[in-house]
């Protein structure tokens, strides 16, 4: 019997997603005898608790129990229990400074984590996440931040219509100015971003169009690898080489800075990857961008004026164009960026359904059957020792 335990959110602020919803639970306890499903108490979830006591499931205070326990953001130190196998975004992959002594804390801890980040299919995209809904939230957002600043168009807040059918029907009738608008990445995110783009009437035009013409009417172009990135020396992209050896790359953005009113950058970056432009750019007449997106949200990363998180309730910040320090938003001067980590959480029930359909579908079976060269492969530690494929993290792992 597999006993998966769905735990308590506890970074602050609260996340109110969940690994899987009483809907799933209820299918679960259906179709598979051998899995058992306990979920901690909590007041801070999309769905009650009562909710999931009504599909069958248990809810009770003590996990330890439990096999396996599924989280979504990071589980605060003191939380965590000793030798328990864990699934939860803890955002330590990339040896973030923030999270290393979360890190060293499951390590001494002899837990086993497997991090959703981390679970692959074999040509390498990522099997589970809410990059989409972090596109539909993020592109909504940055689309009301614009329409906030020049004041010719209003959008209503995400988290005021909580359904993504919902916030569909807020985009009838709606007439948006003749904006150019630029989306980068090809992953769930940009998925996201191009979803709203066309629901909101916005045209796509290719990178030629966008340079040469000023429309009448919005529009936006999407930029992939081969339009953002060039071998230093061949002038080519070759996405392979790419990844292996973004260092030899240059990034081709800039061109495009004196064209873009507003930027969605859904763009995966790590720190050998160029940047979109330069903090210096900010201060050339040419730069037009006047509101950016930045949804994949990388502190100081591909979007450099990112000064930090910015918050569901106040998602929007300014950064002044000349001393680059951080201003209230929409003030001349400054440039808009909306940088906020947890952005499904505003469609907390819609992210959480498809979160937890992927699991089922490509994960639930490999745990369930005890392992797969995909969980092998996304377990970051193993009963408190570092796996193969994160050996690199040893320093950043006090080891």
């Amino acid at each position: 019997m597999l006993t998966i335990g769905l735990i308590r959110e506890g970074k602050v602020p609260h996340d109110n997603r969940v690994a899987l919803t009483p809907a799933h639970c209820k299918w679960l306890k259906k179709n598979f005898e051998d899995i058992n499903v306990i979920v901690q108490h909590s007041s801070k979830r999309c769905y009650a608790d009562v909710e999931y006591e009504r599909a069958g499931v248990e809810v009770k205070e003590d996990m330890r129990e439990c096999d396996l326990l599924l989280g979504i953001k990071e589980v605060p130190i003191d939380m965590l229990l000793e030798g328990k196998t864990y699934m939860f975004f803890s955002h330590t992959k990339k040896m973030q400074p923030y999270n290393q002594q979360l890190f060293k804390a499951i390590l001494d801890k002899k837990i086993t984590l497997i991090d959703y980040e981390c679970l692959e299919h074999e040509d390498g995209t990522r099997i589970i996440g809410f990059g989409f809904f972090a596109g539909i939230v993020g592109a909504h957002n940055g689309m009301m931040a614009y329409g906030n600043r020049t004041g010719t168009f209003k959008l209503a807040r995400v988290g005021s219509v909580n359904s993504f059918q919902k916030l569909v029907h807020t985009y009838f009738g709606l007439k948006l100015p003749h904006v150019k608008i630029a989306v980068t990445g090809t992953g769930r995110v940009a998925h996201g971003v191009l979803e709203i783009m066309n629901l909101m009437g916005i045209h796509e035009v290719e990178p030629d169009e966008y340079f040469e013409t000023e429309f009448a009417y919005p529009v936006y172009v999407h930029l992939k690898g081969a339009d953002l990135y060039v071998h230093k020396e061949t002038g080519k992209y070759m996405r392979n080489d790419f990844h292996a050896n973004p260092q030899n790359y240059n990034c081709r953005f800039a061109d495009y800075l004196a064209h873009t009113d507003i930027l969605m950058n859904g763009i995966y970056w790590e720190k050998n990857i160029p940047r979109l432009f330069e903090m210096e750019d900010l201060r050339n007449e040419h730069f037009r961008i006047k509101t950016i997106a930045d949804i994949t949200d990388d502190r100081n990363g591909s979007v450099p004026c990112n000064l930090g998180d910015s918050t569901i309730e106040n998602p929007v910040y300014g950064v002044d164009r000349e001393t680059f320090q951080v201003t209230a938003p929409y003030l001349p001067g400054s440039v808009d960026v909306m940088a906020v980590g947890n952005l499904p959480n505003e469609l907390p029930r819609d992210a959480s359904r498809y979160f937890g359909e992927q699991m089922i579908k490509f994960v639930l079976d490999d745990i369930r059957l005890g392992g797969s060269n995909v969980i092998d492969k996304a377990t970051m530690v193993k009963a408190g020792r570092l796996n193969e494929p994160f050996l690199y993290m040893k320093e950043y792992a006090g080891l």
